[in-house]
């Protein structure tokens, strides 16, 4: 199956999206004790109208935040171009790829698909199908929820491994 990959730890990448990666620790960020509080409803942060504009410009995904027991949330608003890498989307399905370390959910504008988006295992790659027709201009907001694990005794932090847009097409001769 032809494929193309928008790296969405690269430069020129992110401004062909359009795309700014923003980090924020917490479940629910700027609240107390991480926002992590009994009988939760769930995270704001995970839906694409919050307002993470006062969030911290993170340009390197890879970078290790705060050691120990931690969520963190990243968010990218990427708007599609009119190519990718010179080929038209037409005929392509476009999927999100990830490996959050340690664990990871994937929401893609507020929805997370709980087969491939909700935590899948310690450091476990994650592929998520955004759309079967993506089209030039197409707006997508990605959260990102990271945890630190394993949550009995963590170690580490968390940080993205890799982010990226993955277009594939169906038939030969894309």
């Amino acid at each position: 199956m032809p494929r193309a990959i928008l790296n969405l730890q690269d430069a020129a990448d992110l401004r062909a999206v359009q795309g700014q990666w923003r980090f924020a620790p917490g479940f629910i960020p700027g609240q107390p004790n991480e926002g992590l509080v009994s009988q939760a409803e769930g995270s704001p942060a995970r839906l694409p109208d919050y307002d993470d504009a006062g969030w911290e410009v993170c340009p390197d995904l890879t970078r290790w935040h705060s050691r120990g027991f931690t969520f963190a949330w990243y968010r990218i608003h990427v708007t599609l171009p009119e190519t990718v890498h010179g080929q038209s989307m037409q005929g392509a399905r476009l999927l999100f790829e990830t490996c959050i370390d340690d664990y990871g959910e994937i929401w893609i504008n507020g929805v997370c698909d709980r087969e491939r988006g909700a935590i899948q295992g310690f450091n476990v790659p994650q592929r998520v199908l955004m759309t079967t027709e993506p089209q030039p201009g197409q707006r997508y907001t990605i959260a990102l929820l990271a945890a630190n694990g394993p949550l009995g005794q963590p170690g580490g932090a968390v940080f993205v491994r890799y982010a990226f847009l993955a277009f594939e097409w169906r038939t030969p001769g894309y």
